[in-house]
């Protein structure tokens, strides 16, 4: 690229901390850095026109985990384990709301319902409700869970849904616009369509070479969750989420968030329309990659299960469907932490970076204290 002197002086010279990423956790972790260190230059840089990964891309659940979900991290986790990532998630929430306004992010808490297909599932969750109360009691003060019966008459499931009294949605694009306002006001720059290839550090400094420039700065915070592979030697696995959303559709009577198969399948209203998305069960191999796309069998079970079991009495048409990458590992805790003197990341949140994204960049600029 053929820089000017003025633009090497303005972007690229003197920068005390660079974010690789401009998805919830790095535009976090730039106003917290910002907020600790107001005299710092700060540069986020971002590969993509938009946030590349999954921030603006997801289906906008305020949610930290269904019933079945929760009961099945039992099995692989500590109920101390299970405890912290619904405090965390829930911390993270409470963190967003209050960061941005309620307003501004579309937040509606019209409760989650968790719907079910499988009898025998069903009846092990209903079974373990009372002690997923009890366990995540101390951090609501109220019971969570309770159960209703199908009052928005899907079809193919069992009669009776989980619902979460405190689960809700957002408008992820109002959110993204919000902190991006909010990362502008207060100085920090964003450089977009610019890729970082690779690091090295140098003595008190980090050389950072992209596609465009290298240039050194006196800190790096990697925030790519799904790509972090491309640069991290972590345990963090790209993970493709597909998403479609139909037509607007006449006196709509859904509302809220609902979770169907173990969370594999969501769904949800959204300007009188159904947002679907999920599947990734069906072809894990596939679906972990960090290239951007739909796949027939996926797209074809999301519009099955919409047609047999979310309005099976409605007509329906599909606009418009996209994906988004997320980051997941063996672990649902997201790692946070130093790589070296100078280099940190805060990457794997595990589908739930509406819920601990504002947290965890949070927590990446809190490492530097």
């Amino acid at each position: 690229m053929n820089f000017s002197y003025w633009e090497l002086k303005e972007w690229f010279s003197n920068v005390d901390f660079t974010i690789v990423g401009s998805g919830i956790v790095g535009l976090n972790c730039a106003l917290e850095l910002k907020k600790k260190h107001p005299k710092a230059k700060i540069l986020v840089l971002e590969k993509g026109m938009l946030p590349q990964g999954a921030s603006s891309k997801n289906a906008g659940f305020a949610c930290f985990g269904s019933l079945s979900e929760l009961v099945d991290d039992l099995k692989t986790h500590t109920e101390e384990e299970v405890f912290n990532l619904v405090k965390k998630r829930w911390e993270g929430l409470r963190l967003l709301r209050e960061n941005l306004g309620d307003t501004n992010i579309g937040f509606q808490q019209n409760k989650g319902f968790e719907l079910f297909q499988d009898k025998d599932l069903f009846e092990a969750c209903a079974s373990q409700k009372k002690q997923i109360n009890k366990l995540i009691f101390p951090i609501f003060k109220q019971d969570v869970f309770s159960e209703s019966e199908n009052s928005f008459n899907f079809k193919n499931i069992e009669p009776t849904y989980s619902v979460n009294q405190f689960e809700g949605q957002i408008d992820t694009g109002k959110m993204v616009t919000q902190l991006l306002l909010k990362v502008q006001k207060a100085g920090i720059k964003i450089l977009n369509n610019i890729s970082v290839e690779s690091f090295s550090e140098q003595n008190d400094t980090v050389s950072v070479k992209t596609n465009q420039i290298e240039f050194t700065t006196n800190k790096l915070f990697i925030a790519t969750n799904g790509f972090a592979k491309q640069l991290l030697q972590e345990n963090v696995q790209p993970a493709r989420a597909q998403v479609i959303i139909t037509k607007p559709i006449k006196n709509l009577h859904i509302k809220g968030t609902f979770h169907l198969d173990k969370g594999y399948y969501y769904f949800r209203n959204i300007d009188d329309r159904i947002l679907f998305g999920g599947g990734r069960n069906l072809d894990f191999k596939t679906e972990e990659t960090t290239e951007f796309g739909q796949t027939e069998i996926i797209q074809n079970q999301l519009k099955t299960i919409l047609q047999e079991t979310i309005l099976p009495n409605t007509a329906f048409e599909i606009e418009h469907s996209w994906s988004g990458i997320m980051g997941v590992g063996n672990q649902k805790k997201a790692i946070v932490k130093s790589i070296s003197t100078h280099v940190f990341c805060g990457v794997r949140l595990g589908g739930m970076g509406i819920a601990i994204g504002s947290l965890v960049g949070k927590e990446l600029a809190e490492l530097i204290d």
